[in-house]
């Protein structure tokens, strides 16, 4: 991808930003929950706070399960035909499988993959 490094950038800046206005939500949310007496304009607020949370949650719960399936699905896709290939004798199949092993590996020593197992 040409443009990685600029849309990799562009992604963190933007994933930086939702998580500040997360931070600032959040807290009023909280404090709308915990208070008592709530007047109707109040009531009104912690509806549509709550009601939009909500909605980033489940925005949330899609992108992740996008990412599970293109980034861990079109791994584990490739990891099984490449053994597949190598069982049947082929050499390029069965280094490009060891590098695979090997980069399974690195990710999860460094902890940036989880064993679930």
């Amino acid at each position: 991808m040409k443009n990685f490094k600029n849309n990799k950038e562009l992604l963190n800046r933007e994933l930086e930003r939702f998580t500040s206005i997360l931070d600032e939500l959040l807290p009023h949310y909280s404090s709308l929950l915990k208070k008592e007496n709530l007047s109707s304009p109040e009531l009104t607020e912690l509806g549509e706070i709550e009601h939009f949370l909500i909605e980033v949650n489940g925005k949330i719960a899609a992108i992740k399960h996008m990412l599970e399936q293109d980034l861990f699905g079109h791994s584990l896709d490739m990891y099984y035909k490449l053994k597949l290939k190598a069982k049947e004798g082929d050499f390029a199949a069965k280094a490009k499988l060891d590098r695979l092993r090997e980069t399974f590996e690195d990710s999860f020593s460094s902890g940036s993959m989880i064993n679930w197992n």
